[in-house]
């Protein structure tokens, strides 16, 4: 491994970060997990070195990428909770906006001119039609999506200027958890459906609640396309050849191109954990669409990516295994 490049992954310890990581020290890279743990994990950064240090911190960054002198930069290190930018958004505009800022400073400063994004199919809003494609005008309704898309725009920006070669990766609900076990989702506090459902199913939450049974779906509830977090880390990483063989700018959507409902997700639950999830039934949240599926064809066009794990129930079981796992590692910490 002496002669692999050297990655800097920020957010390398959280959760699609760490699997990335994973995937590119398998495909021979060597991944420089750059993280402050404030919602990643020191025991998910197996697979390189990890360097404690915040994207809004200059001096850190200078430091880390002198050090490991990246050939590219994968960037994940971004708050991500919809609710959360709607009553705190400044917090989102400092840390995803202001933060890539400097980040993409930095690495512009130090000659890094390969970059990969972690974006998100909330910068679309509500969109007009479904399947969303790339060519749907991106209209985000809240904070995060704005501060995302305010990403790619520097990044096209910064190619035009800095000649930056980037790729922005728009994917769709990431869930499961690595196959081997190695990793998983593990938030605090846990917003991603799949988690909340099996913590309904051991007992560990009271119930999971449906929030909007009246959407126009074939069962009333939303729609969403579930997209295995290990096919978006190798996503990344086939982005990351993309740009080493001299792709330029582009943006990509991540999923699967089917939607599960979520009264889809609960049955699926059952099925996998063999046990009975309790439901309860909430007004709709404000700006959740009805149906979110993605058109991937661009992605399987030019990347050459198609996601391996598609069955709900296999992604299930994979956050299953692992949410076993946890669990047993937190009763013997007790």
């Amino acid at each position: 491994m002496n002669n692999a490049k050297n990655i800097l992954v920020t957010g390398g310890a959280g959760y699609i970060g760490s699997h990335t990581c994973k995937i590119l020290a398998q495909e021979g890279y060597q991944p420089i997990a750059y993280d402050n743990l404030s919602a990643g994990h020191r025991r998910a950064a197996k697979w390189g070195p990890l360097e404690l240090g915040d994207i809004l911190d200059r001096t850190a960054l200078d430091r880390v990428i002198k050090k490991y002198s990246p050939s590219a930069c994968l960037h994940f290190a971004a708050f991500a909770y919809v609710g959360e930018s709607v009553t705190d958004p400044g917090k989102y505009y400092r840390n995803n906006v202001v933060g890539s800022l400097t980040l993409l400073e930095a690495l512009r400063d130090h000659g890094v001119d390969q970059f990969v994004l972690s974006s998100t199919c909330a910068t679309y809003g509500v969109p007009d039609r479904v399947p969303i494609d790339e060519t749907l005008t991106q209209a985000p309704i809240n904070p995060y999506g704005a501060t995302k898309l305010m990403v790619e725009r520097m990044l096209a920006d910064f190619h035009a200027a800095h000649q930056l070669r980037s790729v922005a990766l728009r994917y769709f609900n990431a869930s499961g958890a690595d196959p081997d076990c190695e990793i998983g989702e593990d938030h605090d506090p846990e917003t991603h459906l799949v988690p909340l459902v099996l913590e309904a199913a051991c007992g560990d939450r009271d119930a999971i609640t449906v929030f909007g049974t009246d959407y126009e779906t074939p069962d009333g509830t939303c729609v969403r396309d579930y997209i295995h977090v290990t096919d978006l880390a190798k996503a990344h990483v086939l982005a990351l050849k993309g740009l080493e063989a001299g792709l330029t700018h582009r943006a990509f959507n991540l999923g699967n191109g089917h939607g599960y409902s979520v009264r889809e997700v609960i049955a699926s639950v059952e099925r996998v954990t063999g046990r009975s999830v309790p439901v309860k039934f909430g007004e709709r949240r404000p700006g959740d669409p009805a149906r979110l599926i993605s058109n991937s064809t661009r992605a399987a066009n030019e990347l050459q990516w198609r996601p391996e794990m598609t069955e709900l129930d296999d992604i299930i079981s994979t956050a299953w295994e692992w949410y076993q796992r946890r669990a047993q590692e937190k009763s013997r910490q007790n």
